[in-house]
């Protein structure tokens, strides 16, 4: 395993780290202020969630994939009011190869758990293997990442202390990497929890009735094993739950979450947590396309020694997801919040909110104490096609099913073909483009189709622009269509271009920011300021 570099780690960790603010997001809002909440509880793109209860205190983190920072740290006090408070992963090892786009690759499905006093959270790299991140506390730096487990395909870890002090560490296989898939397995770790022994023990093979079983949670309780594991894949499937009063098994299995009769497909893969009344709530995710993996809420209860998820109506033991429900009993009710969208650029940390597609490099740019937070103009990748293969762009999750972006910039080209710009990004993309030519500035729409595979961008006629200050502006509809628009004065707004439909990102959900490029390398760029960042 490769050693990281402290003094890296520490370094990148200011930019990481801004004051917690609550925050009250203007277009989706879970907590309906009547003791009651509806589903999504999160309607952005945290995908594979896992939460934990530590005393009064609730964490979640998900996947990242590519994105940078990673591991996303959520806090909340009662389910249903989240804010993101911190990253767990500021750079992405190894850091040679995610300092360039990798899409669909990174961290996949994490779990996180708190033990002596410590939070645990083992991630999956599926070309690497299984890492692990620790601290004391969720909201401070995190441990550089250690390689516990080595090998290509093995995902989704869980680990599990048990009483009589033997600690396990169950997984799954990718497929597209392992050449073997739909089963999970568990092996003993060191008691630190650092080195996992190569001792597997198969616990389920899912290929009769649970195609693609992944994503298991461990969990031990009233005198059995549980393994909390989806099945059938990830927009159409299902929660299965495993118990055994063994370890090693052998496992009984029931059907306990399932679409039903609701419009939430793929209901599973997340966490079962309890409050501190006793009540007991299962976290899962709906694949929504271009919204990603957005985050729902279900009431839990025991039968029989089996977990009953959502609304049973048939009482079969397989629930289906609900809509709105009366909200968890956590002792005592707290003020709405929600993760953070809009930015005003106004501290001297970046926002939580935003990500780049790869590990940050110094020069992308800076927050300012000047209320506004700077992008450079970066060479263009020699061998990209297309946004694809860029790495600097400074992205964020899109918030709610319909909203409207605003963003005001002040462009300050130095060199002819310097461009900035409004972004939806996916396997498809569309941009509003500002670029400089024969100094002076013009707008115009970018659309990218299977960028993924190379595709061409096409651009609409461009428009001149009189002030380097401007506004960009996207209106996301239902169905993700979205359109684009220019302003000068922040009023008066024009649509530029056509409708485009935004597509999911690779394992990812569609995401909107900034990009600031150039064609060529030489000793200066230009920059944008980007002064705020409104959703409404």
């Amino acid at each position: 395993m490769r050693k990281f570099s402290v003094i890296l780690f520490l370094s990148s960790f200011s930019y990481l780290v801004a004051q917690q603010t609550t925050t009250i997001s203007k277009v989706w809002v879970a907590d309906n202020g009547d003791g009651t909440y509806k589903n999504p509880i999160i309607h952005a793109d945290y995908s594979d969630p896992d939460v934990i209860r530590v005393g009064d205190d609730y964490y979640m983190t998900a996947s990242s994939f590519n994105c940078v920072p990673g591991l996303p740290i959520l806090h909340s006090k009662d389910m249903v009011n989240w804010n993101l408070i911190n990253y767990a992963l500021q750079k992405q090892p190894p850091f040679d190869v995610f300092d360039k786009p990798q899409h669909g690759n990174g961290v996949w499905a994490p779990c996180i758990r708190y033990h002596n006093n410590e939070f645990y959270i083992y991630y999956p790299d599926p070309d690497y293997g299984i890492y692990m991140v620790k601290t004391k506390d969720p909201k401070g730096i995190w441990s550089e990442p250690i390689l516990v487990k080595e090998g290509k395909g093995i995902i989704d870890p869980t680990p599990l202390w048990d009483n009589d002090g033997k600690v396990y560490l169950a997984y799954a296989f990718a497929g597209s990497r392992a050449g073997i898939k739909s089963l999970l397995v568990v092996c003993t770790m060191n008691q630190e929890g650092t080195i996992a022994n190569n001792d597997e023990v198969m616990l389920i093979d899912g290929h009769l009735n649970e195609s693609t079983i992944e994503g298991p949670k461990f969990y031990k309780y009233n005198g059995y094993y549980y393994i909390f594991a989806p099945a059938g894949g990830v927009s159409t499937g299902w929660q299965t739950v495993l118990r055994a009063k063994n370890i090693y098994g052998p496992y009984e299995k029931k059907k306990v979450l399932e679409q039903g009769k609701t419009e939430v497909n793929g209901p599973h893969q997340g966490a079962w947590v309890q409050t501190q009344t006793g009540e007991d709530w299962f976290f899962h995710f709906q694949d929504k396309g271009a919204y990603g993996r957005i985050v729902h809420l279900q009431p839990m209860k025991w039968v029989n020694d089996w977990p009953v998820i959502g609304n049973d109506k048939d009482g079969n033991g397989s629930g289906e997801p609900v809509a709105v429900y009366k909200k968890p009993n956590v002792g005592k009710p707290y003020p709405i919040s929600t993760p953070q969208d809009s930015d005003e650029f106004n501290n001297t940390k970046l926002s939580l909110q935003w990500q780049w597609h790869a590990n940050p490099q110094v020069y992308w740019g800076f927050p300012t104490s000047m209320g506004h937070y700077t992008m450079y103009c970066r060479p263009i990748p020699e061998k990209a096609k297309n946004l694809y293969d860029v790495p600097n762009l400074l992205l964020q999750k899109f918030p709610a099913e319909e909203f409207t972006a605003t963003a005001k910039l002040t462009f300050n080209a130095r060199f002819n073909k310097e461009q900035t710009g409004l972004l939806i990004m996916g396997l498809d993309y569309s941009y509003l483009k500002v670029q400089q030519l024969n100094n002076e500035l013009f707008v115009s729409q970018v659309i990218c189709k299977n960028a993924d595979k190379n595709g061409i961008e096409k651009e609409s006629n461009s428009i001149k622009i009189k002030d380097n200050t401007f506004y960009l502006q996207l209106k996301v509809k239902k169905g993700g269509i979205c359109e684009f628009f220019f302003s000068e004065n922040g009023k008066k707004f024009k649509q530029i271009g056509s409708d485009f439909t935004a597509r999911e990102g690779k394992w990812i959900g569609a995401k909107m920011g900034f990009l600031a490029l150039r064609e060529g390398v030489i000793n200066d760029a230009g920059s944008v300021d980007i002064d705020w960042f409104r959703v409404d």
